[in-house]
């Protein structure tokens, strides 16, 4: 099979403009992003609206595609770039363009679940912990998952799901296993095509998750676990905390979980 990965990287932001060319450890985050997972996949681009973005991942030797700037999400964004691209792929893999830490496993986890012929959507899962405490868990910016035996995602929602009844809620931790997701998703190249064309689902428009509108629609969205933490760069704060993670980890500090 050969897997696509695809960066969409759009310069306006309300919390952080230019956030894929802020400066992180003397490399611009969506280089970090690009570099992480360019020799994993077949192919790799960056998805952008913006020429500032495109001249700058060709600078660093990447490949940037040109997209429309009114794009409501960054799988609208993937596909355009899909199309451009004119790479014969079995499989789009959407990488977040703020997550410069990917794991190269996260990477494997991901593309494995298509060993499954019927798989038509993938994405990953992480387990809460109790040391997370019940306030990561009620964080609406999480959303959480709910997965059948057979590891196909049932539902998604920023609020906590399950209620565990007659359980008093600061111990839901200790009793059930919750799943936060993490934002990769990857997608057989048809089944791109047909999401792109539905429109938005009143699921979706109540809890602003694009991947309802595919649940809603029938499509299946098979699950893989990761235990490593995404680290995203949403505000300069997370910008500075990154930059402190990447000089404890070079000077081989153990260094405490980064909390962004």
């Amino acid at each position: 099979m050969k897997f696509f990965g695809i960066i969409p990287a759009r310069y306006a932001s309300t919390r952080f403009p230019a956030k894929p060319l802020a400066m992180l450890g003397g490399k611009c985050v969506v280089q970090r992003v690009y570099e992480q997972v360019a020799d994993l996949l077949d192919c790799v681009c960056v998805a952008t609206d913006d020429e500032r973005i495109r001249r700058a991942v060709e600078a660093f030797g990447g490949r940037a595609i040109m997209t429309s700037p009114l794009h409501k999400s960054g799988t609208d964004r993937c596909y355009e770039a899909y199309v451009k691209a004119e790479f014969d792929a079995d499989v789009v893999i959407n990488i977040q363009g703020d997550e410069p830490f990917i794991q190269p496993s996260q990477i494997a986890t991901v593309k494995a679940c298509f060993a499954d012929a019927t798989t038509q959507i993938a994405t990953l899962v992480k387990p809460f912990t109790a040391d997370n405490g019940i306030e990561a868990l009620e964080n609406a910016n999480s959303p959480k998952v709910v997965v059948d035996k057979n590891w196909h995602a049932l539902c998604f929602s920023r609020s906590v799901i399950p209620y565990l009844r007659g359980v008093e809620r600061s111990e839901w931790l200790s009793h059930h296993t919750y799943y936060k997701h993490i934002g990769l998703y990857a997608y057989r190249t048809d089944v791109l095509r047909e999401i792109t064309a539905l429109p938005q689902s009143p699921l979706e428009l109540a809890e602003s998750l694009e991947q309802l509108r595919w649940l809603e629609n029938g499509y299946t969205i098979k699950v893989g676990i990761t235990h490593f933490e995404t680290i995203g760069i949403d505000t300069p704060q997370d910008l500075k905390n990154a930059e402190k993670y990447l000089s404890d980890r070079s000077k081989g500090q153990q260094s405490p979980r980064i909390t962004l």
